[in-house]
């Protein structure tokens, strides 16, 4: 790809920019929180302005609005169907390949207002950063699609030979429970060469990723019986074990006085990673001074290819309603993160044995809930990862890093099973201090921009012919 083309392409970028941003913004106002306490009138809204957003691009035969029923309920004669998505497709000319564009519109709950410095879903500027619930995750990840397609129709006039696909998903921060039954229902508009995941993030702000590891994800409540009922804990304190003692000491099991994990049968994969010292860790995660940092090994090694186990939610009394009494029951919910290469049904039979096997005074567990992902390894030696790795130097001034991802994308397994043959690449618009799903997310412009430039110039090079 010319030089030449490559700068048309940053210059289309740069000069639309600003309408990017407004565009970015009026979608951010939207609050489509896919969760089921919440209005889902908003994330039909959100749909709509996506397909609005697509259809003035040009260049596509059709954009649709599309739900498909939850999984496992394809049978049912009145399934449940999941959010709306907006589906996409230009077909490819004169054998030219077909790019699958994905992100999400959904966006997970604000949480307390007071935690923000500024309303969540009033899109601010406060120096180089956008801050609003969705600015990066991940209504940015649909505007950078709809900036690289205009870029490109731009440049190359909107008869170019490059096939076209468009996945926007709008239940991804709640499980993507249809994901699966959307692609078969719609896997000839949505099959492609190669399907970029615009859902991850880059290094820093100056210099670009390739996401090539995901963590895969186990999730579940154990319910943990100790007595049929309640009773007095003057009484019978000191003679009955409690569901609370019980429950702290079953989950003491699960970690290494260091914090690594305990559990027999969890594995690690291996992974080359970057260097990141302990003072990058306090300053991107917030730990406290004089709190240290757990696990073995390098930093990123246990952040990308060990298994970790977290606690994050405990069902008992709060304090307001604590009485003098022994708590016959409590459930916990675990949420544990996969290291690429172990099967999530294995990781989760592991689990489970380590918990039943160390319950103590006998107590009594259950399990509810299950929710398995597979974690994801990428073969980088295709020629769209080639693309895109020139893409992103192209776009950022340098080469990029191969980047593992703690979190997880479970969905991409879906994607792999449909889709066999294209080349996945995990893109995003994120960096260390865009804080996704926490109060104060934001979007580093500057850095955003160079995403734009990125994408618009992988789709050049795509249009070219792989």
């Amino acid at each position: 790809m010319s030089e030449a083309l490559e700068t048309v392409m940053k210059q289309h970028v740069d000069t639309a920019f600003d309408t990017t941003i407004e565009e970015l913004c009026d979608l951010v106002r939207i609050p489509s929180v896919s969760w089921p306490a919440f209005d889902p009138a908003h994330v039909q809204a959100s749909a709509e302005k996506v397909a609005e957003l697509m259809r003035s691009t040009g260049v596509f035969d059709f954009v649709d609005i599309r739900r498909a029923p939850v999984d496992g309920q394809e049978n049912e004669a009145d399934p449940e169907l999941g959010h709306p998505a907006v589906i996409a497709r230009r077909a490819p000319k004169n054998g030219a390949p077909t790019v699958l564009l994905y992100a999400h519109h959904d966006v997970q709950p604000p949480g307390k207002d007071e935690e923000w410095d500024t309303p969540p879903f009033e899109p601010t500027q406060r120096g180089d950063r956008l801050f609003a619930r969705g600015a990066a995750d991940d209504k940015a990840g649909v505007m950078a699609h709809v900036s690289a397609i205009r870029a490109l129709a731009a440049t190359e006039g909107d008869d170019f030979d490059l096939g076209i696909a468009v996945f926007i998903e709008g239940e991804e921060e709640w499980a993507s429970q249809s994901f699966g039954n959307f692609l078969r229902e719609n896997r000839d508009e949505l099959a492609a060469d190669a399907i970029i995941v615009a859902d991850s993030g880059n290094w820093d702000i100056d210099t670009p990723a390739l996401t090539v590891a995901l963590r895969g994800a186990v999730a579940f409540n154990v319910k943990i019986d100790t007595m049929a009922h309640a009773t007095h804990s003057g009484m019978f304190g000191g003679a009955i074990p409690d569901a609370m003692l019980a429950a702290v000491k079953l989950l003491g099991t699960l970690w290494n006085e260091d914090g690594s994990v305990a559990v027999e049968g969890l594995t690690s994969a291996d992974l080359s990673t970057p260097e990141y010292d302990e003072a990058r860790l306090r300053a991107e995660s917030g730990l406290l001074d004089g709190v240290s940092p757990i696990g073995r090994g390098e930093i990123l090694s246990r952040m990308w290819a060990q298994p970790a186990i977290t606690v994050t939610g405990i069902d008992a009394p709060d304090i307001a309603n604590a009485s003098n009494t022994l708590i016959p029951s409590v459930t916990v919910r675990i949420s544990a993160r996969v290291a690429p290469g172990q099967d999530p049904q294995e990781f989760y039979d592991a689990l489970t044995g380590h918990l039943t096997a160390n319950a103590p005074f006998g107590a009594k567990l259950s399990f509810e809930d299950p929710g398995l992902g597979q974690s994801f390894s990428v073969d980088t030696t295709g020629p769209a990862v080639a693309h895109i790795r020139a893409a992103m130097e192209a776009g950022f001034g340098r080469a990029p890093i191969d980047m593992g991802i703690g979190g997880s994308i479970p969905f991409i397994a879906d994607l792999v099973e449909e889709f066999p043959e294209a080349e996945i690449l995990v893109t995003g618009v994120e960096d260390p201090d865009s804080r996704p799903h926490s109060p104060n997310e934001s979007l580093h412009l500057e850095s955003y921009r160079k995403v734009l430039v990125t994408e618009a110039i992988f789709l050049a090079r795509m249009n070219k012919g792989l």
